[in-house]
């Protein structure tokens, strides 16, 4: 399926001039849009709950910071950067009296339009923006002159220029110099979920403590286990990173490459294929995300009780010790 990738010829920073954007939150992404778009000479306003932490940081670096209740009625662009879980919540208590003809709704994930967790009045335009990249590396590239590819996305056009806003504003935070592919709140959401989920955290962390749990229970010992499971992951996710799988084949040695060939399929084989599968239709069909929401409201026992078993499993009382031994590691 051809995709459409925009570049800085196809944005117009113009359209954005005598507008004012409400960055809401100034985490990892908030920081980054709010900090290139005022680099941009765009009108910027940070959107915060009294007494955030982040308040004086933002002040510190020179940005206006408000509540969010009074930046999103100033705004004519309202950016939703804070994390899922609380954006619904927030959007009913603090945005959406402020929703009227005219104004923008963005995001930078899908969850919250695509599972109908916010609802936008039909008179204002609904878009995303969504940097592939964490919010530091959005800033530094930007800093830099060469951006961080995004997605870009339209759910609403009211106006009839929503695409073009969505574009300006991917260019105000330098992504258009890298290349801006569009796509829909849809095909975002579902495809970020279960990349998550089979490959990038729950495919990756599965298969790395199973991994360690095989090489222990064998008897080896398990700073032995950790290392050759663990430990030297990332420099193979470098390597792909840098050149794909093909380049990593090339730069390991010709014993792991044959490895590669003839036990990843014996691995990752067609029951869990089938798995994959069957995850991707539980995002299709809403399943994850309605247990995701219940467990928000429950208050989220399930969550911290997997979160408090994981940390205490031995690969990671293992890694503690031996990332100690790493004065390279320290302060991350």
């Amino acid at each position: 399926m051809a995709v459409t990738i925009y570049y800085d010829a196809d944005a117009d920073l113009g359209r954005l001039k005598g507008r004012k954007i409400a960055i809401i939150g100034y985490g990892s992404q908030g920081h980054a849009h709010a900090l290139n778009l005022k680099d941009s000479g765009l009108d910027v306003v940070v959107g915060l709950y009294t007494g955030s932490r982040s308040w004086e940081a933002a002040q510190q670096a020179g940005l206006e910071v408000m509540t969010v209740e009074d930046a999103a009625s100033r705004a004519d662009m309202i950016m939703m950067l804070v994390p899922d879980q609380t954006q619904k919540d927030l959007y009913e208590r603090a945005i959406r009296p402020s929703m009227r003809s005219g104004k923008t709704l963005m995001f930078a994930h899908g969850f919250n339009i695509h599972f109908n967790q916010i609802v936008p009045p039909p008179e204002v335009d609904v878009s995303m923006v969504a940097p592939k990249g964490p919010g530091h590396i959005v800033r530094r590239l930007f800093t830099e002159g060469v951006g961080t590819p995004a997605l870009v996305a339209v759910q609403q056009d009211a106006s009839g220029h929503a695409r073009d806003d969505a574009l300006a504003y991917a260019k105000g935070i330098g992504a258009t110099s890298a290349g801006v592919i569009e796509t829909t709140f849809q095909a975002e959401t579902e495809t970020d979920l279960f990349g998550e989920q089979s490959v990038l955290c729950g495919g990756v962390s599965a298969l790395v403590r199973t991994a360690f749990e095989t090489l222990v229970e064998a008897g080896y010992p398990p700073e032995l286990a950790y290392f050759e499971c663990c430990h030297e992951l990332k420099l193979i996710v470098d390597l792909i990173y840098q050149g794909g799988l093909s380049y990593m084949r090339y730069s390991v040695s010709d014993t792991a490459e044959y490895g590669d060939y003839t036990s990843g399929p014996k691995v990752i084989d067609e029951h869990v294929r089938e798995s994959m599968r069957q995850i991707l239709r539980d995002i299709q069909s809403g399943t994850w995300a309605r247990n995701w929401i219940l467990e928000n409201q429950a208050g989220r026992p399930n969550f911290y009780a997997m979160r408090r078993r994981e940390a205490e499993h031995e690969l990671e009382v293992v890694g503690k010790k031996l990332r100690a031994m790493m004065p390279w590691l320290k302060g991350k």
